[in-house]
């Protein structure tokens, strides 16, 4: 079981790292170019604020924090987009799971076979199997 789990945990490492490089080019090659013609030619990564003066001035790159909130918000988003679609395709399988069904004979709703009380008008269906307690 715990071989298995570290497999997992490996498998997850290499995509992930192999992703954060796909998503890395995304933003670079596009969208960043995109957000540049939006802000009339600002080249994010290159904004920058030298403090000090001398051989080895401090300099703070705000531009490479913009560009990693950006990066930050694209992988966001395409997880998000993945879960969901993942999220709407094991749905999907459920809904066509679906228990097998019979029609209430006095409603005519259908409910699943395995019920003993219909949800709709609440006719006992099978005085049976109803446990003792609740009859």
């Amino acid at each position: 079981m715990t071989r298995g789990n570290a497999m997992d945990l490996a498998v997850a490492v290499v995509i992930g790292a192999a992703f954060t490089a796909i998503v890395n080019s995304i933003v670079a090659d596009l969208v960043t170019p995109l957000i540049s013609m939006l802000t009339f030619g600002v080249d994010f990564s290159s904004l920058q604020v030298t403090v000090g003066e001398g051989e080895n001035p401090a300099v703070f790159s705000y531009g490479a924090l913009i560009q990693a909130i950006i990066n930050f918000f694209v992988i966001a988003l395409v997880i998000f987009f993945l879960i969901k679609g993942t999220n709407k395709l094991a749905r999907t399988k459920v809904l066509n799971k679906a228990a097998p069904t019979m029609p209430c004979p006095y409603c005519g709703t259908n409910i699943p076979d395995t019920a003993v009380r219909c949800p709709n008008c609440t006719t006992i269906l099978e005085s049976s199997k109803v446990p003792e307690d609740v009859r």
